[in-house]
């Protein structure tokens, strides 16, 4: 089966609702794009926030998840489930970050599908649409227009990225850091209108980590005595009376 064929129902979904904006409403064709970048957003905006809230708690429990590390260097094992049970503890899911994306992507992968398609291209030439910002939305940009998009898309893929690298570590941070430039050739290719989305929702990805900051503040540090209690050993045993 054809892949296009399994996003069939979302192709038609991601149709009506650019439509509806561009016959409806009355914006053009590109500002379309952007608005169903917005309403998808806005859709997965309560598990974005959930994932924002976890990112932040793994932040502010890094060192204790240190301690953990380092104490059971040696044993990868018992490591893992002391990282688990810690995890668990604390109400943190260290894959959190990766949930938006992965909702995202078959809205994305529509949406390539519906550019490519000979049924919307004729749509596009039907409504006389003079394109966006010069643009030719169903085909990839060419010139100094392809410049300005990927210059546009690494520099907010790159500022969209960092704010879920700052709770990475190591190996897993300088991929994160990678990827804009990993994902640049197939940009490249893309259909314009496909470029627009995900600038945009890189945009919005940095605003609304702005937004949650000033809303809703850190969870709390562990204290110092928290932090002595949790490094205290247990008390030893105590030594039964000898009966006389």
């Amino acid at each position: 089966m054809p892949v296009a064929n399994i996003f069939q129902p979302l192709i038609d979904v991601a149709n009506s609702v650019l439509t509806f904006f561009h016959d409806n409403i009355g914006v053009s064709w590109g500002i379309s794009i952007i608005l169903l970048t917005i309403v998808t957003r806005l859709a997965i905006l309560p598990l974005s926030l959930k994932q924002i809230r976890s990112m932040r708690a793994l932040q502010a429990h890094q060192p204790e998840i240190k301690k953990i590390q380092e104490k059971y260097k040696d044993d990868r094992q018992r490591q893992q489930r002391e990282m688990l049970a810690f995890y668990q503890e604390n109400k943190i899911n260290p894959f959190a970050s990766c949930v938006p994306l992965v909702l995202q992507l078959p809205v994305f992968m529509s949406l390539f599908y519906l550019l490519r398609s000979n049924e919307f291209s004729s749509e596009l030439a039907a409504s006389g649409d003079p394109g966006f910002l010069g643009l030719t939305l169903d085909e990839k940009a060419t010139g100094a227009a392809l410049i300005i998009l990927i210059v546009l898309y690494f520099v907010t893929m790159v500022g969209s990225t960092s704010i879920m690298a700052m709770s990475a570590e190591g190996n897993q941070r300088l991929m994160m850091y990678a990827l804009p430039v990993l994902f640049t050739p197939f940009v490249i290719n893309f259909p314009a209108g496909l470029v627009v989305y995900w600038i945009t929702t890189n945009l919005w990805t940095m605003g609304q980590q702005w937004v949650v900051k000033q809303v809703i503040p850190p969870p709390p540090k562990p204290t110092e005595t928290e932090e002595q209690v949790a490094k205290a050993p247990p008390p030893p045993p105590r030594k039964k009376k000898r009966r006389r």
